[in-house]
């Protein structure tokens, strides 16, 4: 399994429209930077992504899943970029805002910091779990259902 972060801004599509989503979810769409895109090509099924809120906010506000991956995005009329689909896994009682974030010497390599415009990003299990604690997320939230 990866781990993503998925950037969206909370006044076009925030994370308690996403858990309205519910289990089918929705098709992140709207990507047209060829490295996010790329990165959205890299990801697969039950990977799991933060949903960051960007520019109002600055903060990792939950987590999400991937439930189907890349295909030609429906809102790119010359069909050169795709989109996956995610539905809403866990909402933070405690979002992990960038300020934080910039503050850990562990977590300076991230896109995040460094690509800050970037909206689909790798994050490393190492600095997934190093947010994942900051955030006090549960660890039952992330685990796979085991199948009967």
């Amino acid at each position: 399994m990866k781990y993503w972060l998925l950037k969206s801004e909370p006044d076009v599509w925030s994370i308690d429209q996403q858990k309205k989503e519910g289990l089918k979810g929705s098709i992140w769409d709207g990507v047209r930077n060829y490295q996010a895109a790329n990165n959205l090509k890299q990801m697969k099924k039950g990977d799991l992504s933060f949903f960051y809120h960007s520019n109002i906010g600055k903060e990792i506000v939950g987590v999400v899943e991937v439930v189907k991956e890349a295909f030609i995005d429906p809102t790119d009329k010359e069909k050169k970029f795709v989109a996956v689909q995610v539905k809403f896994r866990n909402k933070l009682k405690k979002p992990v805002r960038l300020e934080n974030i910039k503050k850990s010497l562990k977590l300076r390599h991230l896109s995040l910091i460094k690509q800050s415009r970037l909206s689909v990003m790798p994050i490393d299990s190492k600095s997934w779990k190093i947010l994942n604690k900051m955030g006090n997320i549960d660890k039952k939230i992330h685990a796979k259902k085991k199948k009967k």
